[in-house]
């Protein structure tokens, strides 16, 4: 389920910071909707302030479901993810995000793919931007959005974590066995 607004004055935000394979992650949350998911040293991380109080339930809606949900998803059980979101964007933005939800389990396409999908085919560009601003990185899967020749560009979490986000979901295909040569 995903809600977009435009407005963040929404509610009181809380977070809380899981422990995963590819470092802390600091989920933020408005009320029962995630908003937030943020590396460490992330590349457009909002300032801590942002983030609301260390919520003193972290077993608590939202963060225990996307605690489980994640969990899931780094152990290859899990491909897509079902939870209460806010996205706080543009309406660009927010169709961007949306389509990035469609890019399946293990693959990829290029930012020229993603701006085709969204109906804009000369705004590969603007579609990077709004990739770069993504505030659910993992949930929202930006990391699977490449350079027109495949190759590894951008990602606010750092580019290593992007190849070992792709490498993962390439090993691990749901099931958590690795794929097999045909």
């Amino acid at each position: 389920m995903s809600r977009s607004s435009t407005d963040p004055r929404a509610r009181a935000r809380t977070h809380a910071v899981l422990d995963s394979p590819y470092g802390p992650l600091t989920l933020v949350a408005e009320g029962e909707c995630l908003v937030g998911l943020y590396m460490e040293a992330q590349r457009h991380r909002p300032d801590e302030a942002a983030f609301g109080a260390r919520s003193p339930e972290p077993d608590g809606a939202p963060f225990a479901a996307a605690a489980r949900q994640l969990d899931e998803y780094f152990a290859g059980r899990r491909e897509t993810f079902d939870l209460p979101l806010t996205l706080h964007g543009t309406p660009f933005q927010q169709r961007v995000w949306a389509a990035l939800r469609e890019i399946p389990y293990g693959r990829t396409w290029s930012y020229g793919e993603l701006a085709d999908h969204i109906g804009r085919p000369t705004a590969a560009r603007a579609v990077g931007l709004a990739n770069g601003r993504n505030p659910l990185g993992v949930i929202v899967p930006c990391h699977r959005v490449v350079g027109a020749d495949g190759s590894l560009t951008g990602y606010g979490g750092g580019l290593h974590r992007k190849q070992a986000l792709l490498e993962h979901e390439r090993a691990l295909p749901v099931g958590g066995r690795p794929a097999t040569a045909v």
